[in-house]
Order: C-alpha cells, then sequence, then structure tokens
C-alpha cells in the first residue's frame, strides 16, 4: 500500500491502460498552478511526482516544495531541503545483516520499554539478496562453484539463520537466497519495475514511478532502467523501511550528452571508465546526473546500466537514462508481464518523461561525448577515476614502480615448490566479477569469445594467475553454456566460483601459499585484473597493491599474458601450437560475432525460468529451519549477530547533545579516504584487534571469514574500523595500517581508542578532501562512534558518507 497525500494542487487523474484503470498524479494539471515543467531533466520529474504523491500540507511536504521543483528549471542549482520517499529499499547481505540487527534491536527495546513492537515492520517493500558472502576458495575446475557454496553457507550458517529469521517475522521483507545473483542485476532483470502500481489507503490503484534506495552503493545500476535509485547508508534505509522520508536538497543535475556511437572493439566498459575519468574531472560529487541526446538510442539497456552502475566512482548520486522503447525490449526480454510494459509505456508518455533524443532539457550545465572516440581502456593502479589507454598500461605501471611503489627496477624470484617465477607487474589475479559488467551480455560473450579463439590456439593463462568467473545473474550460465562458450572458459581456467560479487568486494580468495609467500617476502608488487568498479588500496586481496579495472574480454587477455609490463597491444600474448606469436588482435572477436552470439543464445524463456522460484533457494537454503517471533532470540557468546549497544539506557526522552571539550585527534588522515579505509570489507588478520577478539572466542583462523560477514557484531567492528591494511595515519609517519599513538606509544587505533574511553578523553579524527568515498557503509559511521570519536573534521564529504 502507498499512503498518499491531500493533493492540494488537485493533480490526481486517471490513466486507463488495457482496459484498467490507474490513478496518477499528472504533471499538466501541476502546471496550470505551478507552472510549466516539461523542460525538467527526467529524473527531477520522478521527485516532483514524488511530491505531488505526498504533499500533505506541510508536515512533511508542502505546496511551496513542489512549487520550488518547477523553479528549479529557471535557476538549476542546489535548491531547499525536501522529504523523498522512494517506493522500496534494496539490501544485499554484508549491509542487511547490521539492518535487520539493528532492526531487532529496536523491537527489543521496544518491548523494554513497553511499547508495541509490531511498529517496527517494513512499510515499504524490502528485498534482500545474498551476494556477499561467497569467496574464491576454489578455482580453475568444474567442482569450484559446488565446494564455494558449501564454504560459504558452513562459514556463514548463523547469518543465514538470521536472515531467513528476519524474512519470517518482518513484514513486507523477503530474502534471496545465496548462489542466485548479484543484487542489482537481480534487481534489473527481476524487481524492478519502471513504473510501479499499488493500493493507496483508500483501495484506489495508484500508478508512479518505480524508485529504489539501496544499501549498496551500486543500487545506481537501476537507472540505467529509468528507476531513479541511489545507495544509502544502513541508518538511512532502516528510516525508509519505517516510512520516514529521506531528507534530501534538491540537486543539481549535469546533463552528459552523448553522440556517435562506439567503435570497434570498444566495449561497455571502457566508455564507463572514460564517463568516470570525465566527470571526477568536472565534479559531480552529490548531484544528479541525466544522459540524453542522440549517443543514448545507440546504447543497449545493458550498456546503459553499465555507465549507471559506476555513478559512485564518478561521484555523482545517480546516473540516470530515461525510458525509452530499449527499456520496454529488455523489460519483455526479462520476463515482465505484457500488462506491466503496457503501463510503463502509457505512464511515461502521458507524464513527458518518454526519451526523446532531440529533446534538450534544462541541466545545471552539460558536458558532452563522442562515443566514436572511446578507446580500449584500463583504470588504476589504485583509482576507477585513473582510466589509462590500453597501450600505455605497461608504461604507467613501470612509472609507478618508481614513483609509487619506490622500487629501483623490477625485480622476479622464484617461487617455492614450481618451475616459474613470478615479478613486479606479474597478474596474480584475472577476475570476471562484479555488478558492473557481469550483467552486459555483450562483454561476457566477448571475453568467451577470447577464450575460444585462445583454446583454439593452444593458449592458457600464465601459472601464477588465479582466474575466476562470477555472474551477476544465473541467467549468464545459461546463454554461456547454450553457446559452448562456457567450455571454452572453462579449458582455460575460468571456470564458474559463484553468483555474487566474490573478488570485486574483496572476497577474491587466498592466493596458493608459494605465490603469496613469494609476494611478501620480497616486496613484489602484484597486480590484479577484474571486470570491477572499486580498485582501492587493500580491497581486491591483501598480496596485491596494483589493481586495474578492465572489461571481461581484456581481463581474459591479462591471463594469458599474465603481466602489466608489456604493451598488450604490441607484444605477444603467448605462442600457438606451432610457436607462432599470437597477438591480441588475433584473438579479439568482431562487434559481429558477439552480436550474432547475443541473438542466438539468449531468450525470455532463460529468465522466466530463473526468476519463477526466486526465493525459494537451493537443498542449503531449504534446510534451513526458523520460526517467525517477536523478537530475535539472540545466542550468548555469538561472534556473527549481537545485540548492539545502541539502545543501553535509553530512556523515553533522548538526551540532549552536549559540547565537545578537550577532545584529542585519533587519526590525522589525507585525501580520497575511503569507507574501505575506514571500515574494510576483506580479510581479518590475526594479528589485528578484530583477530585477537575472534581468537579469544575460540575462532579458528580458517573460521575468521571477513569484516563484511562479520557486520552483525559491533565487537568485531569497533575493532575493525580504521583497520585497513593500506591507511595511512600521519600521525605514524610511515607507517602503514591502522595504528595511532597513545602518550607517544604506537598501537592499534582500537586499542588507543579504548585507552582514550578510559580516561574519558573525546576524540575526533581529521582529514582532507573526498572523506567517505566508495561504498556505502554505515559502519564507517557507526564503528567511528563507537570508538569514541565525536567529530570528523575534514575538507570535503563524499555524499554516501
Amino acid at each position: 500500500m502507498t499512503q498518499v497525500g491531500k493533493d492540494t494542487l488537485g493533480t490526481r487523474s486517471t490513466l486507463n491502460v488495457g482496459g484498467k484503470d490507474y490513478a496518477y498524479y499528472s504533471f499538466a494539471k501541476a502546471a496550470e498552478k505551478i507552472g510549466d515543467v516539461s523542460r525538467l531533466p527526467t529524473s527531477m520529474k520522478v521527485l516532483l511526482e514524488n511530491l505531488l504523491r505526498f504533499e500533505d500540507g506541510g508536515f512533511t511536504v508542502s505546496t511551496d516544495d513542489i512549487q520550488a521543483i518547477a523553479d528549479w528549471q529557471n535557476n538549476p542549482v542546489t535548491g531547499s531541503e525536501i522529504q523523498y520517499r522512494p517506493a522500496r529499499v534494496l539490501l544485499q547481505d554484508f549491509t542487511g545483516v547490521p539492518c535487520v540487527v539493528d532492526l531487532a534491536a529496536m523491537r527489543d527495546a521496544i518491548s523494554k520499554l513497553g511499547g508495541d513492537t509490531a511498529k517496527i515492520n517494513p512499510q515499504v517493500p524490502v528485498n534482500l539478496v545474498i551476494d556477499h558472502s561467497v569467496m574464491v576458495d576454489e578455482f580453475g575446475h568444474p567442482k569450484a562453484f559446488e565446494k564455494n557454496v558449501e564454504l560459504e553457507y558452513a562459514r556463514n550458517a548463523e547469518r543465514y539463520d538470521f536472515l531467513k529469521w528476519g524474512s519470517k517475522s518482518f513484514q513486507n521483507f523477503s530474502a534471496v537466497p545465496p548462489g542466485t545473483g548479484i543484487c542489482h542485476q537481480v534487481n534489473l532483470e527481476h524487481i524492478g519495475k519502471t513504473v510501479w502500481s499499488s493500493a493507496d489507503q483508500d483501495g484506489a490503484t495508484v500508478a508512479y514511478p518505480d524508485t529504489c534506495v539501496g544499501t549498496d552503493s551500486h543500487t545506481t545500476m537501476i537507472n540505467g532502467l529509468g528507476v531513479l535509485g541511489w545507495g544509502v547508508g544502513g541508518i538511512e534505509a532502516e528510516a525508509a523501511m519505517l516510512g520516514q522520508p529521506i531528507s534530501m536538497l534538491i540537486p543539481e543535475v549535469v546533463g552528459f550528452k552523448l553522440t556517435g556511437k562506439m567503435a570497434e572493439g570498444v566495449t561497455a566498459t571502457d566508455l564507463v571508465l572514460t564517463c568516470v575519468q570525465m566527470l571526477r574531472e568536472v565534479g559531480v560529487v552529490g548531484r544528479f546526473v541525466e544522459f540524453y541526446g542522440p549517443g543514448v538510442s545507440n546504447l543497449s539497456l545493458a550498456d546503459r546500466a553499465t555507465i549507471a552502475n559506476m555513478a559512485p566512482e564518478y561521484g555523482a548520486t545517480c546516473g540516470f537514462f530515461g525510458v525509452d522503447d530499449k527499456t520496454l525490449d529488455y523489460l519483455r526480454l526479462t520476463g515482465r508481464s505484457e500488462e506491466q510494459i503496457a503501463l510503463v509505456e502509457a505512464y511515461s508518455k502521458e507524464q513527458g518523461m518518454w526519451f526523446e533524443p532531440e529533446n534538450e532539457p534544462v541541466f545545471s550545465n552539460t558536458l558532452d561525448l563522442d562515443m566514436g572516440t572511446v578507446v580500449p581502456s584500463l583504470a588504476g593502479p589504485k583509482r576507477p577515476q585513473d582510466k589509462v589507454i590500453l597501450p600505455e598500461v605497461d608504461e604507467l605501471f613501470n612509472g609507478d614502480l618508481a614513483n609509487i611503489y619506490k622500487k629501483d627496477a623490477p625485480q622476479r624470484v622464484g617461487v617455492e615448490g614450481k618451475d616459474h617465477d613470478i615479478g613486479d607487474g606479474d597478474v596474480v589475479i584475472a577476475a570476471i566479477t562484479s555488478c558492473t559488467n557481469t550483467s552486459n551480455p555483450d562483454v561476457l560473450i566477448a571475453a568467451g569469445l577470447v577464450a575460444k579463439k585462445a583454446v583454439e590456439k593452444g593458449l592458457k593463462p600464465k601459472p601464477w594467475v588465479k582466474t575466476s568467473l562470477a555472474p551477476g545473474s544465473q541467467v549468464v550460465t545459461d546463454y554461456l553454456v547454450k553457446s559452448g562458450l562456457q567450455d571454452d572458459l572453462d579449458a582455460i581456467g575460468f571456470d564458474l566460483v559463484g553468483y555474487g560479487c566474490t573478488t570485486c568486494i574483496g572476497n577474491s580468495g587466498p592466493l596458493a601459499p608459494p605465490i603469496s609467500q613469494a609476494i611478501n617476502g620480497n616486496d613484489i608488487v602484484a597486480a590484479s585484473v577484474l571486470s570491477g568498479n572499486r580498485n582501492f588500496e587493500g580491497r581486491v586481496s591483501p598480496d596485491v597493491r596494483a589493481n586495474f579495472l578492465a572489461s571481461p574480454p581484456l581481463v581474459v587477455a591479462y591471463a594469458l599474458k599474465g603481466t602489466v609490463t608489456e604493451d598488450i597491444t604490441e607484444t605477444p600474448i603467448g605462442q600457438d601450437q606451432d610457436g607462432n606469436d599470437v597477438m591480441l588482435a588475433d584473438i579479439w572477436p568482431s562487434n559481429q560475432e558477439i552480436a550474432e552470439h547475443r541473438a542466438a543464445n539468449i531468450d525470455r524463456g532463460m529468465f522466466e525460468r530463473r526468476y519463477a522460484d526466486v526465493y525459494k533457494g537451493d537443498e542449503h537454503w531449504q534446510v534451513i529451519k526458523v520460526e517467525a517471533s517477536d523478537t530475535y532470540q539472540w545466542r550468548p557468546g555469538s561472534t556473527y549477530v549481537a545485540n548492539p549497544p545502541y539502545f543501553e539506557g535509553m530512556e523515553m526522552t533522548p538526551a540532549p547533545i552536549t559540547d565537545i571539550n578537550d577532545a584529542k585527534p585519533l587519526a590525522i588522515l589525507g585525501d580520497s579516504v575511503t569507507t574501505d579505509h575506514i571500515s574494510p570489507a576483506g580479510a581479518i588478520k590475526a594479528d589485528s584487534p578484530a583477530g585477537e577478539y575472534l581468537m579469544s572466542n575460540q575462532v579458528a583462523k580458517a573460521d575468521f571469514n571477513s569484516y563484511g560477514s562479520r557486520r552483525g557484531n559491533h565487537e568485531v567492528m569497533m575493532r575493525g574500523t580504521f583497520a585497513n591494511i593500506r591507511i595511512k595515519n600521519q600521525m605514524v609517519p610511515g607507517v602503514e595500517g591502522g595504528f595511532t599513538t597513545y602518550d607517544g606509544e604506537q598501537m592499534p587505533i582500537y586499542d588507543a581508542a579504548m585507552k582514550h574511553k578510559a580516561d574519558g578523553t573525546p576524540l575526533v579524527v581529521i582529514g582532507g578532501k573526498e572523506y567517505g568515498t566508495g561504498s556505502s557503509r554505515d559502519w564507517a559511521a557507526k564503528g567511528t562512534i563507537l570508538l569514541g570519536v565525536r567529530a570528523v573534521i575534514v575538507e570535503s564529504f563524499e555524499r554516501i558518507h
């Protein structure tokens, strides 16, 4: 149900689609009172409709707020504060577990205060997709997927038990089990509707734009489907779940005009890395970006989703695409009903929200790109905006070796028990991974075709490369198997390892011990090449310092090449069976080959079959037996799920905010401190405060799992705050990792924070520009405050933090 407002402006109208009446809030009627709104960007029209539908006489939304959106056309700058209500909430398990922990803790607190626990229930649909926990333990063989699933359930049994309890105990809450896909691809292929409809408080069916927020920064991917969505912290998501509006400023909207079309051999990955670089140079933090112009019509829906996905990397709140025939075609391909598709078309056209390539809306400012100028590229070695064209990757790395990694010359060392050596710039991880690219059939088919041509020439990956394929959806496997390309990928080590985030979130799994020992024992600067969206320091693997983002076919090519120290476009990838050099051009597929494979191997039935029972899960999920209950029975001594301390001593009347006096710095940090630096998601080191805590609770090192999987336990997360192995605290010059000083003594940040807490000393953190860039991560805030930090003082914050 949607609780609509008063409609003071009288904009409610009726739209008949296929013989069914839908109420909607008409822009044409609104224009009679607030003036013409036809030149608003479509993303702003979504905000306008939201305010029209929820206008309640000024309690949360007033007619002045609505007028402010209309007036934006005359002065398109950041405006007044508005209260926005998304239609639904998307969660993944790393961030979803702490959300459900918080909801369960709220029910406990309400119960203790004598209140009604039923008040703590989502008021809007909430979909949680379990995708962040699968790790690449096994790889390069046919049983890798099966083994990784078994390990995933063994490690996460308690978390999954808890999430299944949540799906049974909270209303409007559903959980997509592990092994189904990545949340953003499930959102794109199944959950998203583009235009939503539901009953209002009087029983009438209301049509309105589909909108969402998600506890993952790449929720923005859904904007490729014409759905306004972005990532938020868990605290904001919980507020939205409980029916509270999200407070936001009317944003600036940057128009990004696309013209032309991509050249032969160029991929959507190359295009999005170009967009990221361009938009970072302009500066779009806190702004919407909307893509327009004739070039948009030359992009598939999957290409648009790839560009929308990386909005956090270019700094924007979202990267929006309007609705057109390609949107309808995608909805049809992925199994949406004809009734739903007809509603999307009729509503979008009636409201003036249908994309027309010649339209020129009012924007705050604009930039443009002829897509024909885009060339194959990577980004790295440690920021997604640092694009480098393919022929210059070797030059960049070799320069960084001296300038960043402070090595006089490249080094090679032997690997114990192996008949090969390893050196600086060797690619030790090649991963087809992440929501950004594994939702795009063209780049995955291209990867399969590169593999096919490599197999035909007898090429193999270098022996030091850990290869993996983790699709965002089971449908990907269907079309790769149908086309025969999965066999070719398997033949060169890119066997299926899981359906989930894997390497992109830091779940790359361990390298072979001899490789790891050779790297760490000799200060080797190893490289990874992944089809991901983030390459921040310490994120992909603790053993790998140089991380490059690339398209899936380039991931395969670099696995074969084995190094970033040579120009992959001018030096051989390897040798064929006859000893002849094989060049990249020899194994690169044509656009026509890719298109033919796509047309022959992808159909609507694949999506219908895969999503028919999306909440059922496999046998591992089905054997988890839990019962619904008003409150959760917390398990004493659990290191995964614990009742947090936020509500201890809470009274019905909150305590007032007090001044901060005599504070001391806990950390002094530089620019671009990411949420990964503040609250890492990856591996837990045994000699860290979190590792020591787990061992003190009889958890074996092999069972540590990751920080992301432990976010339901505040004791682990406090100890993991500022514990990234690559963070640099200027209070301890020359030292990497989560260290600071207390009375002149160097120690872990957690230990120092506890000493300051015992002294009654409030703490502050000081930093530079772009503090909190990267993933939506409420533990970057929660962990900081639990350490006793009362204020974070920096030059600028990223929106999501």
